[in-house]
Formats: structure tokens, sequence, C-alpha cells
């Protein structure tokens, strides 16, 4: 999902002041031994209603494998995580366990502790490591070493054209043809002149426009592109390209007819899924949220149709998109890993944390096929999120997933593309001036060229001379120099 729409996520934080302490507390609650160790987890969201409860019945069942392993989750809200945690990093904070940002950034930096022995064949977590999509591990390789555990999930993601299937209905609207921008455009017209006062295209602050098939080695925060598909080899600014002027241009001509919100390029609204407040969005989608399937649940039922606008290929963005990574200065390295062994191979103890609890949130309806059937009191901040928790093969489904459903995910996942880019995660450490300056030019430029509020053109001519006095050429020259050393040894 965008992160200007958040959707259904953990919020709230606990006093950071516990940091300090990370991966050096003992306890005995809940422990099989006076001597526990508790590995300390830190992620971002609200501590859960029932963490208690949950945190109980998850050491009870770590005990089962470890008897002098308890954990311990400690949640920081999203507003302040990235930051807390970048405290967390620079300090040499002895965390055991921390939900990664800037995973190749921080693994350049030597901030974490490297996870090779642990992955490999009689490592504690050999078996975890099996069952997770080889394509994370390549693309979590930095200098040839592994410093994260990926969430197994949506190794490749594309990005929707999601419609509010009320307003379709209503209207009498067809999206048969959309596959692009450009193509939606009878349908936005449509809806803008049946309904002027509601958001056509609900695009905000943050919002970034998306080529079929590119991959930003640095983030699309900065304009370095790579064509996924291998057949250029230039790393290109992504704004110069024929195809990302030609979308610019047409989210330009939107604003101008009033489908996208005036106040867009500085707006922070949310346009929540379950209301009416807009007519098309852009949402991720990967193969474990069952086409709408996962929107639809967090809208509280709310029907919509998502059309494709980007090639689905396995890349090094969506392999960290969830990592967990243990602190190089942990005093419990090999319990962290036992942890994440269990995280990613026990699934009780992992559908007792993402689905809430068994008999409380829900309920199992065929305990053999891991089928299960949520209850009332399956609601928001009673479970955390599967997508950064542990390996989504390992989760129960509701009736409503079927094995048809399962088998094409499954199957989807396997035809997938992968990007010629793939474990391509550049050293910037010698860049670090010229990316800042960089990253300032493009905060003028970003939020008016994506969300179509600037005529493309002028604009882009007067960033691209910002661009080359900030340093853009010489990082350029860089990352190409190191792309070309990567696919050399492809």
């Amino acid at each position: 999902m965008n992160k200007f729409v958040k959707g259904a996520a953990l919020v709230s934080a606990v006093a950071f002041g516990t940091v300090a302490l990370a991966g050096c507390g003992k306890s005995n609650s809940d422990s099989a031994s006076s001597k526990a160790t508790t590995v300390n987890m830190y992620m971002p969201g609200d501590k859960p209603k029932n963490y208690d409860a949950m945190i109980k019945r998850a050491n009870k069942e770590i005990h089962k494998t470890y008897k002098n392993i308890n954990l311990k989750m400690n949640f920081i809200g999203w507003g302040d995580y990235e930051q807390k945690y970048n405290v967390m990093v620079t300090s040499g904070s002895g965390y055991d366990l921390a939900f990664a940002q800037n995973y190749t950034s921080n693994a350049l930096k030597g901030a974490y502790a490297d996870m090779n022995s642990e992955l490999k064949s009689g490592g504690v977590a050999n078996k975890a490591y099996k069952q997770v999509d080889s394509a994370y591990w390549k693309g979590l390789k930095v200098n040839g070493k592994t410093y994260g555990f990926p969430v197994n999930a949506n190794i490749y993601a594309q990005n929707m054209l999601t419609f509010n299937d009320e307003f379709l209905k209503k209207y009498n609207i067809s999206i048969n043809d959309v596959d692009s921008y450009a193509s939606m455009e009878s349908a936005l017209a449509k809806f803008h002149k049946e309904k002027p006062g509601v958001a056509a295209f609900a695009i905000g602050q943050g919002f970034k426009a998306s080529p079929k098939h590119m991959d930003f080695p640095l983030g699309n925060g900065l304009p370095f592109a790579i064509d996924s598909s291998g057949s250029s080899k230039k790393i290109v600014n992504v704004y110069d390209t024929s195809e990302m002027q030609g979308i610019l241009k047409t989210l330009h001509s939107y604003y101008q007819k009033g489908y996208i919100p005036k106040d867009a390029a500085t707006s922070s609204t949310q346009y929540n899924l379950q209301d009416n407040t807009w007519f098309v969005r852009q949402e991720t989608q990967g193969p474990f949220d069952y086409g709408d399937s996962a929107l639809i649940t967090n809208a509280g039922g709310k029907k919509m149709k998502s059309k494709a606008i980007t090639d689905p290929y396995k890349s090094s963005a969506q392999s960290q998109v969830a990592v967990w990574t243990i602190s190089k200065t942990s005093k419990h390295k090999k319990e962290a890993m036992q942890v994440l062994n269990l995280l990613n191979t026990d699934k009780t103890l992992l559908n007792n944390i993402t689905w809430g609890l068994e008999g409380t949130q829900w309920n199992f309806t065929d305990k053999a096929k891991g089928k299960i059937k949520i209850t009332n009191k399956y609601k928001p901040n009673t479970f955390i999120g599967a997508w950064m928790m542990g390996n989504n093969k390992n989760l129960y489904t509701q009736d409503s997933t079927t094995e048809a459903m399962i088998k094409k995910r499954d199957q989807s996942i396997k035809d997938a593309k992968t990007s010629a880019a793939l474990g391509f995660n550049p050293d910037t450490s010698s860049l670090k001036t010229e990316i800042t300056n960089l990253s300032n030019v493009m905060s003028k430029y970003l939020d008016i060229l994506n969300t179509g509020t600037a005529d493309p053109v002028p604009t882009i001519k007067k960033m691209d001379k910002e661009l080359k006095a900030a340093g853009y050429d010489k990082v350029q020259k860089e990352l190409q120099k190191q792309y070309d050393a990567f696919l050399a040894k492809q």
C-alpha cells in the first residue's frame, strides 16, 4: 500500500528510554527457567490491546523448543520509528531484533550482525532459510554477506489502479480496458461529471507515478533508475525518459481537468479505504494479497476492483520491504536467530500473533487444512500485520481463500520475472554529500511533478539543471561503474 495511505497499520509507542536496555534484560515472567534470556524485538506500530495475553501464549510456544528464551516486543509509533531506529543504530545500542530501515546503507556501515553462518546447513535458522524464496536472499546480499532475515511474502509486487466498486456500479462505469494512467481517462471523466466534489484520482503528498518496469537503486525519492527487463543496462534519470514524461503529462492534464485534488502536492488527506471519498487510488499488491482480498478485508468488506499498471518483477526493493536485523553488538545473537527461526517455521507461534489469539480473535474450521474463521473480536489493534512478522506461507487462511487462489498465488510467484538489478545494492559511502544535495533538490520537485500539479517539461528542465549542479553526474557515473561490475558477475 502507498505510504501516504497507510491502511490498517499498527500504531502507538512505548517509552524510548527502554532502547538502551535492549538485549540486556532478564525476566522470570513466563519463563521455564530463572536464567531465561529475554530477546528484545523492536518494531513500528501500536502495542496491541491484547499484548499481554499474546506474548504469554507466544512464549509458551517458544518454550516448547527453547526453554530458556523469552520474547519481548517493544513498539514505537510509525511516526517516530525511523528516527528512533536510526538512534539505536548510530548509538551502537545492543538491541536483539529490530525491523530494518535503510537496510543496505546500515549494512554497509557495519551496524548489523552477519547471519550467514546461522542460515547455512547446521545453523540454527537453516530450516527457516530453506523455506524463503531464493530471490529474497539475493536481494539482501551486501558485499557477499546476509545481514537481515526477510519476511517471505510479496517477493514481487505490482502497482494497481484500484477503483471503488460502489461508484463503478452506481454510474455504470467500465474499466475493462484500463492498463495505464492514460487509459482510465474516460472512467475519470464520467465519474467527475457525476460527482465533482469527490476526488476522482485520490492522490496526495508522497505519491509516486510508476513506470512499467523500473528499479530505483537508491529509492524512488531520487531519479536514478534501471530498466528491470535488462534491455537497457544504463542507469538513467527516470524523469528524462519518454515513458515517465508521458505519464506526467497525463497526470498534469488530469490535474487541470479537476480529476486530481487541487491541493494534492501538499495534502496529507488519508482517503480511507472504507469511505466513499475517492473513486480511484493507487495501491501495491503482491501474490499474498490474493487480488483485492486483502484490501477488501482492511476496508471492512467494501468492494474494490484493481487493474495492474506495472509488470511483476522480483526485485531488491521487494526483498527489503520487511527485514529483521540483529545488532552487531547484541549479547543474544544466537537466541535472536532462534526466535527468527521459530517465527518463520512454527505455525502456532506465527498465527497467534498475526491473526490474534485462537479462541478469541479466530477459531479453526478445519485444523488439518489450516482453515479459520475470524470472530467479532478480530479488530484493529488485536493482531500484528503478517507482512512484517514471519513466513506468510505458514499463515492460516480463511475459508474465503480457496485452494484455487492459493495455487494461483504460488504459480504467479513462479511465473514472475526477475529484475536484472535484483541483488544490486550499491555502496554510496563516497557519495554522501552529493546524495544529500540531490535529495534536497528532489524534495522541491517530487510532489509537484508526481501529482500532476506542475507542467512536466519545463519543470523537469529546471530540475535537471539543479541536479547537475548538485552532483548528479558524479553519482550516476559511480552507480554505473558499480552496476557494470555487478552485471559482469551474473
